[in-house]
């Protein structure tokens, strides 16, 4: 389109398209991150499972008296270790929301850019086990 002044202004069509092009981008980012952060807390969960096995497996070989005393130590070594575990699973917990919450948002921003466009609206990239 052009004007008296001589200033074009882009096709609403094309600016679509970047948007489209932009949101896509920024959609597989957060489901990238979002997984990351699910393997992270998956294998944290894992590691956290087997320590707290051990630490009651030591608990009751102390108690029964099969274990050395020196285990009271190893003891408190995999309590501090499963206390982090657990704010950590927290922590990723809480990210893996936020990333839910922002993808969900991205969603919706291109849900409302298609409803004020007129051509037909492209599917953003969906995250590959959609849970949310």
């Amino acid at each position: 389109m052009a004007s008296i002044f001589g200033f074009r202004s882009r096709d609403p069509a094309r600016d679509r398209q970047t948007d489209i092009a932009r949101l896509d981008r920024l959609a597989k980012l957060f489901d990238q991150i979002a997984a990351e952060v699910e393997a992270e807390k998956n294998g944290l969960e894992n590691r956290y499972r087997a320590k707290a096995t051990n630490a009651a497996f030591l608990v009751e070989a102390m108690e029964n008296g099969a274990a050395p005393s020196k285990s009271s130590a190893e003891v408190s070594e995999l309590t501090k270790s499963i206390l982090n575990s657990e704010r950590r699973i927290a922590a990723l917990t809480r990210q893996n929301e936020l990333m839910k919450d922002i993808r969900h948002s991205l969603d919706e921003i291109f849900d409302q850019n298609a409803q004020h466009g007129s051509t037909t609206k492209a599917a953003l990239a969906k995250p590959a086990a959609d849970a949310g």
